[in-house]
């Protein structure tokens, strides 16, 4: 009897298996942890990566704005997630530049709102330039100083775009309407500079034909929305 009982005391556990299962699954759970917190960090580094090369991108012009920024000519919201962000200086530089303009808004010859790329101010060929020509009226000049004087208060980086309707252009001295849109903005970027002394290396002219219209080019009315030059105004830069 007393050699059985010593024999039963001896007699390993059965349930030691649980520690070491226990152990195992701490280890595993820790393990999916640092791999999920790893990944959503990578996600977060990746888009932050995707938002930066678009901004650039845009900034320069060399991607299309999408849909929802090409609606028409008509005030409108700041949409999320922008870039610039909709922040006071912005709203306060807009409500300048609505005072600036507002004879020319109100009659339909200009607009300004808001894009995932900054502030845009257009203004409608019908209110500021000739059929077929690149200069500003001289009788537009007053509104276009005005414009220039609200601008020249904000340090930030001015894109100019030309921008036509579908009809095709021949005449003396445009061969295309490449020629007549990149002209424009270029003409309006060298008033910029020589008559208000804005710095050019924060100023830049593209010109898009009629490959980005605000408006349906079938009628008349949508293709004068469309002959417009914008004053896209972005990023701040550092004195």
């Amino acid at each position: 009897m007393r050699r059985r009982r010593g024999l039963e005391r001896r007699r390993p556990s059965h349930d030691r298996w649980l520690v070491s299962y226990a152990d195992f699954i701490t280890l595993l759970f820790a393990f999916f942890v640092v791999m999920y917190s790893a990944a959503q960090l990578d996600k977060r580094r990746a888009g932050q990566l995707a938002t930066a090369i678009q901004t650039a991108f845009l900034q320069r012009g060399s991607l299309p704005p999408k849909a929802a920024e090409v609606g028409g000519l008509s005030e409108q919201g700041t949409p999320e997630n922008s870039p610039v962000g909709n922040t006071e200086d912005q709203e306060l530089l807009a409500a300048n530049v609505r005072k600036a303009l507002a004879p020319e808004i109100a009659a339909g010859d200009a607009a300004v709102h808001q894009s995932r790329e900054g502030l845009v101010i257009s203004l409608r060929e019908v209110g500021f330039f000739d059929t077929g020509s690149a200069e500003i009226r001289s009788n537009s000049r007053p509104a276009f100083g005005r414009l220039a004087q609200a601008l020249q208060a904000t340090h930030r980086e001015i894109r100019v775009e030309g921008h036509t309707d579908n009809v095709p252009i021949h005449n003396s001295r445009f061969v295309s309407n490449w020629d007549l849109s990149t002209a424009r903005a270029s003409a309006a970027v060298r008033l910029l500079i020589v008559n208000y002394g804005f710095d050019p290396q924060h100023l830049s002219a593209a010109g898009y034909a009629e490959y980005r219209p605000i408006a349906d080019n079938g009628t008349p009315e949508g293709r004068a929305a469309n002959r417009r030059v914008d004053i896209v105004v972005g990023h701040s830069y550092s004195n």
